[in-house]
């Protein structure tokens, strides 16, 4: 099922908050991929 333009920008809003402060980019790099292709709806 594909995403709506308004969904995907919901979850682009809440990517972006929640990874805003992310210092550590090695550490965490494979948790903000995940996140990230989660804004479209697609899982890894």
């Amino acid at each position: 099922m594909a995403l709506s333009w308004n969904e995907i920008r919901s979850r682009a809003i809440t990517f972006t908050k929640e990874w805003q402060d992310e210092s550590r980019e090695n550490a965490e790099s494979q948790s903000f991929w995940n996140d990230f292709f989660n804004v479209f709806g697609v899982s890894r």
